[in-house]
Parts: C-alpha cells; structure tokens; sequence
C-alpha cells in the first residue's frame, strides 16, 4: 500500500508539472505551437500513467483528462490572446498613419522620405519623434529620440511631437522654438529622461540647424558630409541652448537626419554601422524612398538580424526650381512681379491651389509618385 501511494504522488506532481506546459505556452506562443506543446504534455502523460497504469489506474486515467482538458484551455486562451493582438495592431497602424508622416511627399519646395521601424517585432510605433510643418518662416522637419523603448516612451514621443506641431508655426526663431519645446515636454518627464533632437528649417539654398544632443545630418553630394554643431548642446528636456547654423543645401544635394538606431547598428562582433561610401551609395539613388530602403537593409545585414533600437530615417532634397508649381493667387487678388508690375489671376486658377493633407501631417504638401 505505501508503494502505491507513493507512486501514486509522484504521478500526480508529475501530472501537474506537465500541465503547466500549455499554459505558459499560451502566454507567449501562437495556437499552433500551443496546441502542439499540448500535445506533446498529453503523450507523455500518458506514456507515464501506462509505466504506471497497474498501481494507480484511476489516478492515471483521470489526470490524462485533466492534461486533455487544459491543453484545450490553453489552446482557447492562445486564441484569444492572438485576437487581442491583431486588433492591438490594427489599432496602431492607424496611430501610426496619424501620427507619423507619409512615406514621401512633395511640400515647402522640398521632396522628401521618411522610414519608419520599430524596434519591438509586435509594434508599428516607439519612442522615434518625426514630424515637419510647413511654417510662415519655411519648412521645418523634426527628428528626435525619446530615451527608453517602453510605453512611456512612446507617450514622450507623441508629447513631443504635438508640442512641435502647436509651437513651429508661431516661433520664427530656432533656438527659442528649442527652448519652447524643452518647456513643452519638461512637465512630463521624470529625472532620467530626455529627447535628442534635431530641427531643420529649409530656404532656398540652404538649411538651418539646431541640434540638441542628436546624431549630426548628413549632407550627400559626392561625399557624406556630417552637419556637426559648433557648440553641443545637452539633449530637450536638460535645458539646451543651442545655437542655429546654416549650411548650403545646393540642387542635387540630399539631407539624410537620422535617429541612433542607425548608428548603434551592432555586428555580431559589435562592430557600430559604418557611415561609408555605401551609405553613400544608397544615398544616391534616383528615389528617395529606394535610398531609405537600401540605408535599413544595409544597417540589418550589418547586425546580421533585425535592429535592437528604433530607427527613423528622413531624406530631404530641394525640388528644381522648374519643377515646382506656380502657385496661384486667390480669384480677383492682385500679384506683384518682379519691377513692381501687377498680374491678375483668372477666376479658373483657383481650381489648381494645392491641397492640405487631410490630417495635417504635411501642410501644404502633396503625395509624390514613386520613381
């Protein structure tokens, strides 16, 4: 009798043991792999109730079903979960179309491409800050990194986001629109974080700077020139006071800013992602989202896997001056030409003024055909 309870106890830790198989496998797994991790508990619950089967035969038939029925429950749970999942994501695929800026788009006398990823596989947005506005005082692009990769991250980035949309249209200077942002965002920081960043405005022939603690733009002509400051300045959130730089931005030439995710690209060996000539090859290509595409599979073939950190990527390229529309006045206004003479517009020009992007992600800017 001892002998057959004794064996009877280890049957029923071992049953138990083997049951929680399916459940931690239905908190991290999808059903598939769930119900074959059932599977494989339920075989060998049984192949140890039959090594068993004439000392404690109730014992065993009756833990067989109990592992039967908790593979199902878990494979059920596995199912729910999944659901939760995918209409997590539908929810942030539209977030992310929202929030962030289309993939290329024509506005402020400037093409340009944006690529976007996350570092987290089951997530389309993190904390990578990209937004533009076509301002009174130019076009203005903002790339910046929120520090940390979690929710809270992610709240920091829109935060900063929206402040830059409310603030870059009524700051005429770069310095004090960097100083307006730094108080925006400071009442939702805590005493660890911060948000690198760079501010581009863009003016016939050239582009205006700030940069705060952020990885230097690159200029791309026949070489990658990095865009330093004079002076760093610490991250937003740390009270920056940086100082504007202007550097030429020539027909031809191209601005790459980028987020760390880039250059913080880890070989196996831990090597960092070289900005070499084959950055600047895929830098060079016709379309400009053809070259953000090329810049990411060159950084993932050089980690040799996906990327740890979040990566954004905006490429800007003045439009030839024959290339940019004429932009008509309102019906009957009156406009200046060159030497002080007056032109009237005809009523039908009205029909050809552009439109805003319905989501006010690129005022004024229009959707450019892929190349």
């Amino acid at each position: 009798m001892a002998l057959e309870h004794l064996v009877a106890g280890v049957v029923s830790v071992t049953m138990g043991a083997l049951l929680l198989g399916p459940l931690f496998a239905a908190a991290r797994l999808d059903v598939r792999a769930t119900a074959r991790v059932g599977g494989c508990v339920l075989a060998v619950g049984v192949i140890t109730g039959l090594a068993t089967l004439r000392l404690a035969p109730h014992d065993v038939a009756v833990r067989a079903m109990v592992l039967a029925a908790g593979g199902l429950l878990a494979v059920y749970a596995a199912r729910l979960r999944a659901a939760r999942e995918a209409a997590l994501v539908r929810v942030g695929q539209a977030v992310q179309r929202a929030v962030l800026p289309p993939e290329a788009v024509r506005t402020g006398g400037m093409d340009i491409a944006t690529r976007y990823v996350s570092a987290a596989r089951e997530a389309v947005i993190g904390g990578d800050v990209v937004v533009a506005a076509n301002s009174p005082y130019g076009l203005r692009v903002v790339v910046g990194d929120v520090r940390g990769h979690d929710l809270h991250a992610v709240r920091l980035a829109a935060t900063a986001a929206a402040a830059f949309r409310d603030l870059a249209y009524v700051t005429p200077r770069l310095p004090d629109l960097a100083a307006r942002l730094d108080a925006a965002i400071g009442a939702h920081l805590t005493t660890e974080d911060f948000v690198t960043g760079v501010i581009a405005e863009f003016a016939p022939g050239e582009v205006r700077l700030v940069n705060c603690g952020h990885p230097a733009p690159l200029r791309i002509n026949c070489r990658l020139e990095p865009l330093e400051p004079a002076e760093p300045a610490p991250p937003l959130g740390l009270h920056p006071r940086p100082r504007q730089q202007r550097f030429r931005l020539a027909d031809g030439e191209r601005l790459l800013l980028y987020t760390d995710g880039l250059i913080e690209a880890r070989s196996p060996q831990g090597a960092a992602f070289p900005l070499d000539e084959r950055v600047r090859e895929a830098l060079s290509r016709p379309a400009l989202r053809d070259c953000l595409d090329a810049v990411h599979d060159l950084a993932v073939a050089h980690a040799d896997g996906p990327l740890t950190d979040d990566l954004a990527l905006v490429v800007c390229q003045p439009v030839p001056v024959g290339a940019l529309p004429v932009l008509p006045c309102p019906p009957g206004a009156q406009a200046q030409l060159p030497g002080g003479t007056e032109a009237h517009m005809p009523q039908s020009a009205a029909a050809h003024l552009p439109q805003e992007d319905p989501l006010g992600r690129w005022p004024g800017g229009s959707a450019v055909p892929r190349a």
